[in-house]
């Protein structure tokens, strides 16, 4: 693991009861840098995803082995403090799931859960948050009126800066563009640039263009096995497998 790594996975393998979702997968995770998932449906991309996080913890009958590495610290461990590792791996969803609060209290959730309730040091992370997010100018005369009030790409940044409230290092997205107009969708794109500056993203995607468009590295997963995995320009370009390339060029998926 170097020390440019911030996810490391070896080894790394997932069941749901007898299915066999995740087989042997080794990957590093740069610091710093946007890492797009891809893949057809059911090859195991949103699987991994939640592994990052633990978020697989939430269902039933999973079991796990091999190595999961934050920071080099291991993941997997009985010891595992699950909330303290979720505010330092966020998640950003599918579909915006904004609370049914004011847009201020969506983004002051996180800190509030964490124990800040100065409302000075509160209004400071607010507004950070939601500048990181590319959503202060667009709000910040109604940051007391209802995020439900929102659009659906004003929701989904939203979401993304309540995910940063809380100062996380690695910021995971599962295709969140998928219930986006393309408008929406550029902002979103144009905000992951943006964020790799500070955090390190992990992105699933069905988009290949998308994929191609945001990431620095690029995996590539088919049925629970990641078959590829190099900086982006290589997969795009000069895949070493053709099964990477036969999926790229749209010969299946």
């Amino acid at each position: 693991m170097s020390d440019s790594t911030v996810i490391a996975t070896k080894n790394l393998n997932l069941w749901y009861n007898e299915k066999h979702a995740l087989q042997d997968i080794t990957m590093d995770i740069e610091k710093k840098k946007t890492t797009a998932l891809i893949g057809p449906s059911g090859c195991g991309k949103s699987t991994l995803l939640r592994c990052f996080n633990r978020m697989n913890d939430l269902i039933s009958h999973v079991k796990i082995t091999g190595q999961l590495l934050l920071d080099e610290e291991d993941m997997l461990c009985n010891g595992m403090d699950v909330v303290a590792l979720r505010k330092r791996v966020g998640m950003v969803f599918q579909r915006p799931n904004p609370f049914p609060k004011s847009i201020y209290e969506n983004v002051a959730y996180g800190p509030r859960v964490h124990g800040i309730n100065d409302r000075k040091e509160l209004d400071t992370i607010v507004e950070k948050s939601l500048r990181h997010a590319a959503l202060w100018d667009e709000v910040r005369d109604r940051l007391n009126d209802s995020a439900l009030g929102l659009s659906g790409g004003q929701q989904q940044r939203l979401c993304i800066a309540r995910t940063l409230a809380v100062e996380p290092e690695v910021i995971l997205m599962d295709e969140p563009c998928s219930a986006l107009d393309p408008i929406a969708t550029a902002k979103i794109e144009n905000l992951i640039e943006m964020l790799k500056e500070y955090y390190t993203v992990i992105i699933v995607t069905h988009n290949m263009q998308q994929a191609a468009r945001v990431s620095d590295y690029t995996g590539f997963m088919y049925l629970g096995k990641l078959i590829e995995f190099d900086k982006t320009t290589t997969i795009f370009e000069h895949p070493n497998e053709d099964l990477t390339e036969n999926y790229i060029t749209g010969r299946f998926g």
